[in-house]
């Protein structure tokens, strides 16, 4: 069972109670010009940011995120640089990192937990540790006050959701759809079906992520949701742009999330 609220969870919750829906950008660390997109996208509406920790071998990623992990990884990026570079970053918002369990299993769980701790990160996202094999992670980060999102998939059976939200902080991570991330035309009906199952077991801030590709997706599933994490379409911009069109991208969506569901 989660054992405590930190600083992630209590902003989320704070914006969510007051009538905000939730943004948080994936921004993969390392690649060029990451640390001034984290800046924009905090200056542009964002709840809060997912910094993804590069891995040769992702399972969750599509081409956009893999391309940007491919690039970052060439410029010699490591978890160790991703830290310290992420110790000068004070945008006034939390910080999350995704990565592969490899990347913790490395480092050892609580090496792994208070490096995060030392960089300023709030929470991590593991999205290949099994609810059954996440309790040796999960000491060590609650121990340290590293908050665990859990992801929960389409495909979960009604029963199993209970399990994953008792161990869930910060948030939890609806996987809007079956396969790796990516923008789409459509946002799945997948994701606001998931999502309120999660909304009708729990209080924890739920978020759609995986296939939310633009403003009107964004605002499609915090009809249901209590907001949206955005991954490729972000870093398309980055990649094909610079930090200032991420920082347009997420005022965009900001303003869109706002506009609709002000006074709500």
């Amino acid at each position: 069972m989660a054992t405590h609220t930190g600083r992630l969870e209590t902003h989320l919750r704070k914006q969510r109670d007051a009538g905000r829906k939730l943004l948080v950008p994936y921004i993969t660390g390392g690649f060029e010009g990451w640390t001034d997109a984290v800046r924009a996208a905090a200056a542009n509406g964002a709840d809060a940011i997912e910094i993804g920790i590069p891995f040769s071998d992702p399972v969750m990623d599509g081409p956009m995120i893999q391309l940007a992990s491919e690039k970052s990884l060439q410029r010699g990026t490591t978890p160790l640089s991703i830290y310290h570079e992420l110790r000068s970053i004070d945008v006034g918002i939390p910080l999350a990192v995704m990565c592969y369990y490899n990347t913790v299993h490395s480092a050892g769980n609580e090496r792994f937990a208070h490096q995060l701790v030392e960089a300023g990160v709030s929470a991590a996202i593991i999205p290949d540790m099994p609810l059954e094999e996440s309790a040796q992670w999960c000491v060590s980060a609650d121990a340290a006050g590293i908050e665990t999102v859990m992801l929960a998939a389409p495909t979960a059976p009604q029963e199993r959701l209970p399990r994953i939200l008792d161990r869930c902080n910060g948030f939890v991570y609806a996987v809007g759809l079956l396969g790796v991330t990516g923008e789409r035309d459509e946002l799945a009906g997948t994701a606001t079906k998931l999502a309120a199952r999660l909304k009708a077991l729990t209080d924890i801030p739920v978020l759609i992520g995986v296939g939310v590709s633009n403003a009107e997706q964004a605002v499609e599933a915090s009809q249901t949701a209590d907001g949206v994490v955005m991954g490729a379409s972000v870093m398309r911009r980055l990649v094909e742009g610079d930090a200032d069109a991420v920082g347009r991208y997420i005022n965009d969506v900001r303003s869109a999330l706002d506009s609709t569901f002000a006074g709500k």
